[in-house]
């Protein structure tokens, strides 16, 4: 959900490698990384953010109680007597910010290492004995439901239920199983009694790795890192703090591309698995990292190699990937039991996958159809790929192919470069404000397409959901308020109405033994549509509104969310021939009342929202599979939906075939992509909508074509 802006805004009135410390029981030794970050974000917040919140008590103690519940989501850690031994220093960040010493984030550090090490005494003993599933009681495991434990017999007895309910999971898993497997005479049928056994010993194997995790693979800058977050985010939701990996990994993202070895990797248990080579990788080129292998060890060049055993896969890539043309060795064991080291060069990887795609979907009208699934740009490289020059590209070979009406898929799009959906948006319309930008204390500035070329003037519709965030929702929004699109999706986009930029804080206080500080991606603006108001909290509300299984993630859901406002409208005229989506909505809402798919999904969304407010679980074994059976009977009804959706008539343009050459991965990628939509039950009705809407247009297009 990012939006990033090539504006040169630059707010802040700190000078690089200054720092006002102040000298709150400070000596005057210099000040060390943590202090270091601290206060530089303690400046920008202050003097960069779009909207500052007063940084006092009463922020401090919002960031105290944020920050122990990313420490501790489930509340089986803390005792409530840490918390309140803790509470004094619960107003204290406010002056760590300033430049006092960072008592808070050490006390709590500290706390929590001595706590996840009773924890990780106590899980054991408790799996070490069988679980009574006849007695009838309950655990309640939504932590917004619950307090902290009392003192330690009451967390051990909050573990105890815990590993109860994750036990009675895997005991009905295989109790299933083995009515599967009943009367086949290579399977010896086990009984309960081993079969609970078994359970507790996937269930300890399950901890065995989460604790593992916890004591050696999430470090004092880990936490250190979540605590600054808890601050940035308290600020607003997008206002976040980036280590130097993951400020590497945010780029990537946005430009679509990253330099590694090109191997797709899984999860498995404790290993980190290999799934596949991608053709013209640097592993593909080096040729002996092979699908299965189990990837051991990494090192960087000749230093000492990492044990990746038990690294969650996307720890492992962290240190598989790096800068171009360095080396990584990898220790691997090959299917045949064979361990070995390959060192591979690193070189780029292109993630196609993230950019835009069409297709042309065939019935009553020729459609075309684009997927694009973020706003990306490469900002570090001038030839890199644009999301803007993508869609057009695509745009293109779509009208060569004669296509009728084009749909643009922004769903799941959390957004990207405004500067990508300013241009975007003038493909479609002409010469106009797309956008209006504010910045802190400033007036708006108009962001407007300046080519009155239209590329493609023909029916369009945008299809949107709850997670369409950011320049998403500038694209659905410019489009809606020039009538030039029908808007198909949930009730409202995710309403982010903001936008950040990144800031690497080395600019302001060089390492000098080379290390880095990370980098702040810091809310300095506000967007608001053409027509004035903000997408902000709102989103767009989409004109045709199809059921959406999507809640409880939108912006409105978070406490620390700016407010909605508006300004003034921009000056700007509505599209020669707009649409008229009231006639669209009478006609989607006669067919959805009148479909047994979308009838069956209403009945299907309506149960899983009753599970979703569930609030405690039954522990007795009867019970639970009385539970379960009910809701794995609604969810086999969801599943049921697609069956009663008409497969859509979607095929690869020509051209694009013909790219993939004989790769047979790419192929297969495609394949799966085509398959998805085939029989997507919201993609099928923005089909008809547009079928409809190709009626409607038709009559003024001629009009304007003789």
């Amino acid at each position: 959900m990012r939006l990033k802006v090539i504006i040169p805004v630059v707010l802040l009135s700190i000078s690089a490698g200054v720092l006002a410390f102040n000298k709150l029981g400070h000596t005057d030794d210099p000040p060390g990384r943590y202090e270091v970050i601290m206060n530089l974000v303690g400046q920008m917040l202050k003097e960069g953010h779009y909207q500052p919140k007063a940084i006092d008590d009463k922020f401090s103690t919002e960031v105290f109680n944020k920050y122990l519940r990313s420490l501790d989501t489930e509340k089986k850690f803390f005792l409530k007597s840490d918390v309140e031994k803790l509470l004094p220093l619960s107003t204290h960040i406010d002056d760590e910010l300033k430049g006092a010493p960072i008592d808070c984030f050490r006390s709590i550090n500290a706390l929590i290492k001595q706590r996840v090490a009773e924890a990780a005494a106590i899980y054991p003993e408790i799996l070490a004995q069988p679980f009574d599933f006849t007695v009838d009681e309950k655990v309640t495991l939504d932590p917004d439901k619950i307090d902290y434990p009392a003192d330690e017999k009451a967390r051990r007895e909050a573990w105890r239920k815990v590993l109860k309910y994750r036990t009675l999971e895997k005991l009905t898993d295989l109790q299933e199983m083995r009515e599967k497997d009943k009367g086949k005479d290579s399977v010896k049928a086990k009984t309960d009694t081993e079969l609970e056994a078994e359970a507790r010993v996937k269930v300890k194997q399950l901890y065995d790795r989460y604790f593992d995790r916890l004591k050696t693979r999430q470090n004092d800058n880990d936490r250190f890192n979540l605590y600054v977050n808890a601050i940035t985010t308290t600020m607003d939701p997008h206002t976040d703090y980036f280590p130097p990996d993951e400020k590497r990994a945010f780029e990537e993202q946005m430009a679509g591309k990253f330099f590694g070895i090109g191997a797709q990797l899984k999860e498995e248990g404790d290993k980190i698995r290999v799934v596949s080579i991608v053709t013209g990788s640097p592993s593909w080129k080096q040729g002996q990292l092979k699908a299965n292998d189990v990837i051991q060890k990494v090192a960087q060049g000749n230093a000492e190699p990492v044990d990746i055993t038990g690294y969650p896969v996307e720890d492992a890539v962290k240190l598989i990937r790096g800068k171009k043309g360095t080396p990584v060795k990898l220790t691997v064991k090959s299917a045949d039991g064979t361990v070995k080291d390959i060192t591979i060069v690193r070189d780029e990887i292109v993630t196609e996958e993230t950019f835009a795609k069409s297709a042309i979907i065939n019935g009553q009208h020729k459609i075309g159809y684009i997927y694009l699934p973020e706003f990306y740009a490469d900002f570090n490289d001038r030839n890199g790929a644009r999301s803007a020059d993508d869609v057009a590209k695509e745009v293109a070979k779509l009208k060569a192919e004669k296509v009728e009406g084009i749909i643009l898929d922004l769903r799941f799009n959390g957004g990207g470069s405004l500067q990508d959906v300013v241009q975007m948006a003038g493909l479609f319309i002409p010469e106009g404000p797309v956008v209006q930008v504010r910045s802190r204390g400033g007036d708006a500035v108009v962001l407007r397409d300046r080519d009155k070329n239209v590329q493609y003037d023909g029916p369009l519709a945008i299809m949107v959901n709850e997670y369409s965030a950011s320049a998403s929702e500038i694209m659905a929004a410019a489009m809606q308020d020039y009538k030039r699109a029908v808007i198909i999706g949930s009730t409202q986009t995710f309403g982010k109405g903001t936008v950040q930029r990144l800031f690497n804080l080395d600019d302001f206080y060089p390492v000098k033994d080379g290390g880095s500080l990370g980098a702040l991606k810091l809310t300095q603006q506000k967007f608001y549509r053409a027509n004035g108001g903000s997408t902000q909290l709102k989103g767009v509300a989409a004109d045709i509104v199809l059921p959406d299984p999507y809640y409880e993630i939108a912006e409105r859901k978070d406490s620390d969310a700016l407010a909605w406002d508006e300004i003034p409208r921009a000056s700007f005229a509505a599209w020669y021939n707009p649409v008229n989506a009231e006639s669209l909505k009478r006609n989607s809402e006669k067919r959805m009342a009148a479909s047994p798919a979308f009838k069956l999904l209403n009945e299907n969304l309506s149960t899983l929202k009753k599970l979703e407010k569930q609030e405690t679980y039954s522990l007795n074994l009867q019970t639970y599979k009385s539970e379960q059976k009910s809701n794995t009977a609604a969810l086999k009804k969801y599943d049921a939906v697609n069956d009663k959706v008409k497969e859509l008539n979607i095929i690869n343009i020509k051209s694009d075939m013909e790219k993939f050459g004989g790769d047979s991965s790419k192929i297969a990628r495609n394949k799966d992509w085509l398959k998805v939509r085939t029989k997507d039950i919201y993609l099928d009705e923005a089909v008809n909508v547009m079928n409809d809407l190709i009626v409607q247009s038709l009559p003024k297009m001629q009009r304007k074509n003789q």
